[in-house]
């Protein structure tokens, strides 16, 4: 495993990373202005405290109900993200951001409160929902660089849902590049939205095309009933849809399948 990653989960062989989703922010289509920030604070909180409770290696931050997405976001979205983050960091266990989809955005919430890691895309070129998708990992490694985060591990997802690559590569060569170009701390492999998982073939390729010491996690689809075949290749997973109430991503965290996906992965 790489040093950043392993830093962060130096005991554990498997971590497993449950999904803190934020509701909508301020400014977005979904906002619920009536609650404001304290009713996104008091919902995280809840769903943290169940994480916790339940026995998962990690949280992580993120977005989630943002929709649409946006691939370059506004200075208040860090603000609040910042804001809630902070609020709700658990003491026990380390935790991450995402922000979906800018990674000046995660990468900024992430040193305003300490966080371990960051998930997003920072290579490739890909068409998707939102529009023609362009990224640039050197400009990310080098603002974590300027900002001195250099503790804060940065795992790439390789496959981003809700988009295609543009090009021919497979997933497996794409992932081999990203390692040689762009020296991620991990990567992730992801389905073609949240809460699907993509192809076990296509998640063992990217594992044996690329070193041993860098991890590649389950990103999307992890569901009890198959996490344990699924961490056979994958060295860790992040899991959010199947945890709700209903396996329903906009849903609160269920405690019972919460429960249960630890056990199953850990069993």
């Amino acid at each position: 495993m790489t040093a950043l990653f392993r830093a962060v989960f130096p005991t554990i062989d498997k971590p497993l990373i449950a999904m803190a989703h934020v509701p909508a922010l301020p400014g977005t289509p979904l906002y619920d202005a009536a609650g404001g920030i304290d009713a996104l604070v008091e919902h995280v909180q809840k769903d943290v405290d169940v994480l916790v409770d339940a026995g998962f290696d990690a949280v992580m931050f993120c977005n989630e109900n943002d929709r649409p997405y946006q691939l370059q976001a506004g200075p208040e979205a860090s603000a609040v993200m910042a804001r809630v983050v902070t609020e709700c960091r658990p003491a026990s266990i380390p935790y991450g951001v995402d922000y979906l989809w800018d990674p000046r955005i995660a990468l900024a919430t992430a040193v305003a409160t300490g966080a371990s890691f960051m998930r997003e895309v920072v290579t490739g070129v890909w068409e998707s929902d939102m529009g023609l998708w362009t990224t640039d990992a050197g400009r990310t490694l080098r603002e974590r660089r300027r900002l001195d985060a250099g503790s804060t591990a940065i795992l790439m997802n390789i496959s981003p849902e809700f988009a295609s690559a543009i090009g021919t590569r497979t997933a497996a060569q794409i992932a081999r590049s990203t390692v040689v170009s762009s020296l991620p701390d991990g990567i992730l492999v992801s389905g073609p939205m949240a809460g699907a998982g993509p192809d076990p073939a296509m998640l063992r390729e990217v594992r044996e095309a690329v070193p041993e010491e860098i991890p590649v996690l389950l990103n999307t689809g992890a569901r009890a009933e198959t996490i344990a075949r699924m961490l056979e290749v994958a060295d860790g997973c992040i899991v959010g849809s199947s945890l709700k109430v209903d396996g329903d991503t906009w849903n609160p965290v269920d405690p019972g399948r919460a429960r249960r996906f630890v056990d199953a992965a850990k069993g």
